[in-house]
């Protein structure tokens, strides 16, 4: 199971109606879900947690859940997301991926491709003039290696853990796998169509971009929706604006080197949620003292 789709341009796109409303739509591998071993024994003790950290499992949506607060996407949710489409138009959020993309420290991309049938088409028997057959046909193939957890992506709930604590309690030891996790591959995420907005915090601070380390705070996002006039509900699919992303593909040295964050959605109760940094969130807080929002849909917490 794969815990990361990574995509290039056009690996995420939305239906924009204005500045705050946006429909996603966010494809999966498979809208199936796969089945976990419920018995989970390990789950059943706290270990394995930073020191004072209670367990925050069984998930509100069931001890054996593996999509978190996608469960949110209802299909009233859905119905409703659909009726605000007015014109139709298309914004591409996708990053092309190539070896001069942006990485986190450890991470790879390398893409090449293959243009042998140019040649041994030639060789084939039935090959007619420059390819094979009456059409003369030839491809290229693409050949990708590297970590899927570069540019814009979609993580499974799988990619983050606290300790070796994954979301509802499963630990490490029990999960993985040489070739990937028994739990939270991408093939658990299902087809997302739901409302974006878009919190445009750039603008409401008045400046082209967030200084790497700011955190986004609650008056930042009130005053930020006041300013566009939009409320944001359960199961929304919330997009923040800081200016980071000017930074792509012009000064990637900066880009990596720190980011603004957000310390807010992950303690309420929204669906999904992205940016143009690299890790969205630079510090906990004594409120919600783990922040998990690079795995794209919360995994959630109990905050209080």
């Amino acid at each position: 199971m794969a815990i990361g789709y990574a995509g290039g341009a056009g690996a995420t796109r939305c239906c924009a109606r204005a500045i705050g409303v946006l429909l996603c739509f966010i494809t999966s591998f498979s809208a199936a879900a796969a089945q976990c071993d419920a018995t989970g024994g390990a789950r059943a003790a706290a270990g394995g947690l930073p020191d004072g950290m209670a367990p925050w499992w069984p998930s509100r949506y069931g001890r054996n859940d593996q999509i978190g607060t996608l469960n949110e996407i209802t299909p009233a949710v859905v119905r409703a997301a659909a009726t605000l489409v007015r014109r139709g138009v298309v914004v591409d959020l996708g990053r092309t991926l190539d070896d001069d993309t942006p990485k986190f420290p450890g991470r790879y991309w390398h893409q090449t491709i293959d243009v042998a049938p140019h040649f041994t088409n030639l060789r084939r028997p039935d090959a007619v003039g420059r390819g094979w057959g009456k059409n003369e046909i030839n491809w290229i193939t693409e050949i990708q290696s590297g970590t899927f957890q570069v540019g814009t992506q979609l993580d499974s709930i799988g990619h983050i853990q606290i300790g070796d604590r994954f979301y509802n309690g499963w630990r490490a030891r029990d999960l993985v796998e040489a070739w990937g996790l028994k739990c939270f591959g991408m093939e658990t995420v299902p087809p997302i169509v739901t409302r974006g907005v878009l919190v445009d915090i750039a603008r409401f601070k008045d400046v082209k971009r967030l200084d790497a380390g700011y955190v986004i705070t609650v008056p930042d996002v009130e005053g930020a929706l006041k300013q566009q006039g939009v409320r944001i509900k359960s199961g929304d699919a919330v997009l923040f604006h800081t200016g980071w992303g000017s930074l792509w593909g012009a000064d990637n040295t900066t880009f990596l080197a720190g980011e603004p964050g957000r310390a807010w959605l992950s303690c309420n109760g929204f669906t999904t949620g992205t940016s143009a940094s690299p890790a969205p969130t630079p510090g906990a807080t004594a409120r919600c003292p783990v922040k998990i929002p690079s795995a794209r849909f919360w995994f959630r917490r109990r905050c209080t």
